[in-house]
């Protein structure tokens, strides 16, 4: 097809020479049903081999089209780009790599689904950075403000309107050393706190807390209680060089992502959570690791 043949990303000669035969080979492969379709094909695919080949990473196409391969290629080497712009070029992986690799199921394909920013989990290296940061935090308000966050987030999948609220006595602590945390408003429950963030949590509560006081959790000496108070907060925050910026809702994505691969059960996961429909799993599901063919065959088997 002449559009593979002829288009060429804007590239420098010596990347384009490493990376451009074996883009079209995959793309010709892979049978574009048009030429728009050859030509959006072959610059998503060039791009991303452009940035692995940078970062001394696989350059072969069929390495690149994993769905791991493509969300860290989004994540690290389109952060220059707007959302919409990260989104159409997923779009574009997404689709070469059924095209090329055929279906994630050797059963069939699986049910699509739209990825965003804001339901992308943090990396086990970026919840280290962001404790690290928060813990290097210039004052107790910032440094324990901070910790508190990545605590309701990664272990309680909080999100910022059920964190608000929050007050000192929300927080237990059982007899068999787990922490729990009674949410407040319309998704009222109790949540249990991941095993590794309970500390984190307890540690945090203890600062806010004043005996014979009902103080709140999250800034206890603010009063004002807007629907800003914790992007307020997080903007007064110091943030160390490689820190990604902390948006509850990718830390509350984190969770769901874990709990998932961890095969916990839908109803308890959902009533942990807070969820009433499914519409918050659709978009953290692109971010949900696969099993190898073998594995997905012998569950669906065996079950």
């Amino acid at each position: 097809m002449d559009a593979i043949e002829y288009y060429r990303p804007r590239l420098s000669d010596p990347v384009w020479g490493r990376v451009g035969p074996d883009c079209r080979r995959a793309v010709t492969k892979a049978k574009p049903a048009t030429p728009k379709q050859a030509r959006d094909w072959l610059g998503a695919l060039a791009y991303s081999a452009a940035h692995a080949d940078a970062c001394g990473r696989p350059t072969k196409a069929e390495h690149l089209l994993t769905l791991e391969a493509i969300e860290w290629y989004l994540a690290t080497g389109c952060q220059h780009l707007q959302e919409s712009s990260r989104s159409n070029r997923r779009g574009r992986l997404n689709h070469l790599r059924r095209a090329l690799l055929g279906p994630d199921l050797i059963t069939g394909n699986p049910a699509a689904y739209s990825g965003s920013d804001s339901s992308r989990p943090y990396s086990r290296a970026d919840q280290t950075r962001l404790y690290s940061s928060a813990r290097a935090q210039p004052t107790d308000q910032l440094r324990h403000g901070s910790l508190l966050l990545l605590a309701l987030g990664f272990g309680c999948a909080l999100d910022s309107p059920e964190i608000i609220p929050l007050r000192t006595h929300d927080v237990r602590t059982a007899s068999n050393g787990a922490v729990a945390v009674a949410v407040r408003g319309p998704r009222a429950r109790v949540v249990l706190c991941r095993t590794a963030w309970g500390p984190v949590l307890t540690e945090a509560a203890a600062w806010a807390s004043r005996p014979s006081q009902a103080r709140y959790l999250f800034r206890p000496g603010s009063h004002s209680r807007g629907t800003n108070t914790v992007t307020n907060f997080l903007a007064r925050s110091k943030r160390s060089p490689g820190t990604p910026a902390l948006v509850m809702g990718r830390a509350r994505a984190t969770w769901l992502v874990d709990a998932i691969e961890a095969r916990m059960h839908l109803p308890t996961l959902m009533a942990a959570a807070g969820l009433t429909t499914l519409r918050s799993i659709d978009r953290i599901l692109p971010h949900v690791r696969n099993l190898a063919p073998e594995q997905a065959a012998a569950m669906l088997k065996e079950f």
